[in-house]
């Protein structure tokens, strides 16, 4: 009984924002009064001042540490965009080859998942499904293409958000969760690669025809720097640095093999490093800050900490943060191009405009989260999780994140709000948190294939209103096959562990 009355507000959430298409601000907010109303009744949380401001409190401070991060990623985004130099990467790389299958690795693979590194929320879709169109792509392939293809680096997205809840829900090593993280999307991310492949095959058979092992080089060629960024900096680069070490590779690899032919639109490789300038600058801050002692221990001095009754607490090292990194990185690359600072402050203008939304979002579903974790109802969720599948309930960790995914259309906010519950539920299943938040940062991830609120957004840019069923049939099995994959493998990873 107490496990329903806990759910409730995460029901509500999900009625509110599926049946009701209502904002996720509004549906947030509704769920965290309603989480209040049950956490009093049910749970005996003392409505005190402190228990009602503390929430508040640690919900508004992660939220601004998140926001810190997306509103340079943004700026960057919106940069590139207004400088021309993101239409300028993504039609060369269209001009590499004359193989569809080659363009849709280039397009709906690595570029797709560097936008996801650089940016996130919804740009690596908006970017690359009309681009696959007007290369010629049927818009239903073309959104297919793009949802499915900057899957694999979502878990990263936006230089890490989406690691943060995570971080924040236990003490787990950074560089160790995004390995795990890497290991769990490598074993299996390959088969996204292969099915874009298979699914952009030309009607008829081409006079050179490219092997199939060509989509697992693009896989492996992603997979396995994303894996060594991950192990040696952390969560920030191994979405945006493995995109733009793979590709490069990859492009080399294509030039030598599939596609010896060169192409009119060349372009010079000093244009195109300039073109990519903001994003290189990033790799060398995150890396620089995290490698080079002496920087470090620098970047680390400037630390907010606060605590409230003893119960409520936050910290953030601010220069440390990604989100100052990614905004050197922009103001650098913009004085090194001498781009002017009309454009830049017009970037930072149109990242500003696209926040206030999200922050209320991100306040709502983190208060309903604080107040569930505080008030013992993810603890009562977990409990029912043990007594349901007990040691098997590993096999439901990736299918949680992919269902807040679903749900939310956010892997970010998936994570803020099954965090704690992926973590209560391994304590009292006899999972170690690590797995248990690798599971929820992967399932997450792929979610984001299903997420209505994408697949809307996405078909607004080529055409598809209406059609967005179509879509769904398509990336809904890819999804449950996935995120099934993904358990077995993790209970694989458990067992492991528990025979070491």
């Amino acid at each position: 009984m107490t496990a329903l009355l806990a759910l409730l507000p995460i029901l509500l959430f999900i009625l509110l924002l599926v049946a009701f298409r209502l904002p996720a601000a509004v549906a947030g907010f509704a769920a965290a009064c309603l989480a209040g109303v049950v956490a009093v009744s049910g749970f005996d949380y003392a409505p005190t001042l402190p228990n009602l401001l503390g929430p508040v409190l640690e919900a508004s401070f992660t939220s601004a540490s998140i926001l810190w991060i997306i509103f340079p990623a943004l700026g960057i985004y919106e940069y590139q965009e207004k400088t021309g130099q993101t239409a300028r990467i993504g039609q060369w790389l269209s001009s590499v080859s004359t193989s569809p299958q080659i363009v849709v690795l280039l397009l709906a693979w690595f570029f797709a998942i560097f936008l996801e590194g650089a940016a996130g929320f919804g740009t690596p879709v908006a970017l690359a499904a009309p681009m696959l169109v007007a290369l010629g792509f049927a818009p239903l392939k073309a959104l297919v293409f793009a949802l499915i293809g900057h899957a694999a680096g979502v878990s990263f997205g936006a230089v890490g958000t989406p690691i943060v809840p995570l971080l924040e829900a236990a003490a787990v090593d950074p560089r160790t969760l995004s390995l795990v993280i890497l290991i769990l999307h490598g074993a299996l991310g390959w088969t996204l690669a292969l099915l874009l492949f298979r699914l952009a095959a030309p009607e008829e058979a081409p006079a050179q025809p490219v092997p199939w092992t060509a989509p697992l080089a693009a896989a492996f060629l992603f997979f396995l720097p994303a894996a060594a960024f991950a192990w040696i900096a952390g969560p920030e680069l191994p979405t945006l640095g493995g995109a733009l070490v793979g590709a490069a590779l990859f492009l080399i690899l294509v030039k030598r093999k599939w596609s010896p032919e060169r192409s009119s639109e060349e372009q010079k490789a000093s244009a195109l490093v300039r073109a990519g300038l903001p994003y290189i600058l990033v790799l060398a801050f995150v890396l620089a800050t995290r490698l080079v002692q002496p920087v470090a221990e620098f970047f680390r001095t400037a630390t907010v900490d606060w605590s409230f009754a003893g119960e409520f607490s936050g910290s953030l090292a601010l220069l440390y943060h990604p989100g100052t990194i990614l905004m050197i990185a922009l103001l650098a690359a913009a004085a090194i191009s001498r781009s002017g600072i009309d454009v830049l402050r017009s970037s930072l203008g149109a990242a500003a405009g696209r926040l206030p939304l999200v922050a209320l979002a991100l306040v709502a579903v983190l208060l309903m989260a604080r107040l569930m974790v505080h008030s013992g109802m993810i603890n009562a969720m977990a409990l029912a999780a043990e007594q349901t599948l007990g040691s098997y309930w590993v096999l439901a960790v990736p299918l949680v994140g992919a269902l807040g995914s679903f749900v939310t259309g956010s892997a970010t906010t998936s994570n803020i709000i099954f965090a704690d519950f992926q973590i209560a539920a391994a304590k009292a299943t006899g999972l170690t948190s690590l797995l248990a938040l690798a599971g929820q940062g992967f399932g997450s991830a792929i979610g984001n294939i299903i997420a209505p609120h994408n697949i809307v957004a996405g078909a607004a840019t080529v055409g598809l209103i209406g059609r967005e069923g179509d879509v769904l049939k398509r990336t809904l099995p890819v999804c449950i096959a996935y995120t099934t994959a993904g358990g077995v493998l993790l209970l694989g990873l458990s067992s492991l562990l528990w025979d070491m």
